[in-house]
């Protein structure tokens, strides 16, 4: 397996992005999430045509993606153009924007969607598109690993005693929540089109680990070519209610913010509010294990603050 990580899938999408949504549908939808080396994916339909398959990407601060492919055969028409950058901001790209008239998903119909043309590569290059976290602005959000589905429901969460719902931020699009690494109180991106839980060096500089962290791989992001180191953090890591017993990271000296990826996602049934900017987590279990995977070999993160991800900004 390469150990080139999936950079370009996630980004900020600085660009006035519409999508409305028709107003006749259920107030729940599910449909089957299929879980591929960690990340979700769902079947798509595309101007009524497909199905497609898509990443569902919440480390995506815009609303979707399509590969130049998928665009030249549905003949999606080019509307505008925006500006590949990744959080060093040396790195640029010219990338297409098209217009979907009609994408549906989980029997929920979204029109008039702005999407980014952009190659998916690594293991994303088996699916046609993505689906960035502000798409589903309108819906409660729910990604059931463990029984693979998601879900697409009206109504709203509140905040609880158990702590199993969170708060979060979302500065670029992209879920950010508090979490506890021992006695520090950091924060990180939700990133279901990551991997592992991945810390900046900055971080890291104030933990113990059982052992020197080693290298085990190479990231690249637009500008940026980078060692990926990996440990065993001597501390437990605190999500609501939830504990990673002493899980395993990886490190990165290119990026600034925590991703939580899909390893430790995937543990989870979670449930986003963006209207009231609350997550709910739900786990049979309180004590929770991340060890290193071979899916570990490939790091996402969100916009602006985001680790790997480009940015995109308006041309012209």
């Amino acid at each position: 397996m390469s150990l080139r990580r999936k950079i370009g899938c996630t980004f900020a999408l600085l660009l006035a992005l519409a999508t409305t949504c028709t107003a006749t549908e259920k107030a729940s939808q599910s449909i089957r999430m299929e879980v591929i080396h960690g990340k979700p994916y769902v079947m798509v339909t595309v101007n009524e045509r497909g199905p497609f398959r898509f990443l569902i990407d919440t480390g995506t601060g815009g609303e979707a993606m399509v590969t130049s492919e998928l665009a030249g055969e549905l003949n999606l028409p080019v509307i505008g153009h925006a500006r590949l950058t990744d959080p060093s901001g040396l790195g640029k790209q010219r990338a297409n924007v098209v217009q979907i008239q009609s994408l549906r998903v989980a029997g929920v119909n979204f029109n008039t969607t702005k999407a980014i043309v952009h190659r998916l590569s690594g293991q994303d290059g088996a699916c046609q598109g993505l689906l960035g976290f502000p798409i589903f602005r309108d819906y409660l959000l729910t990604l059931d690993y463990p029984n693979q589905r998601m879900t697409l429901a009206a109504g709203a969460l509140t905040a609880d005693r158990e702590r199993s719902v969170l708060p979060f931020r979302m500065p670029d699009g992209v879920p950010i929540a508090p979490l506890r690494i021992g006695g520090l109180r950091v924060e990180a991106q939700f990133d279901s089109g990551g991997t592992g839980l991945s810390l900046p060096q900055k971080i890291a500089a104030r933990l113990k680990f059982f052992s020197g962290p080693v290298p085990f791989g190479n990231g690249e992001s637009l500008s940026t070519r980078f060692q990926i180191k990996g440990a065993k953090l001597r501390a437990n890591v605190r999500l609501g209610q939830y504990t990673f017993e002493q899980p395993f990271v990886e490190i990165n000296t290119a990026f600034p913010l925590i991703n939580m990826g899909s390893g430790p996602m995937e543990k989870f049934a979670i449930t986003f509010d963006q209207v009231h900017l609350l997550v709910r987590l739900e786990s049979k279990q309180k004590t929770l294990h991340l060890a290193a995977t071979a899916t570990s070999l490939r790091m996402g993160n969100a916009p602006t603050q985001k680790t790997p991800s480009p940015q995109l900004v308006p041309v012209g």
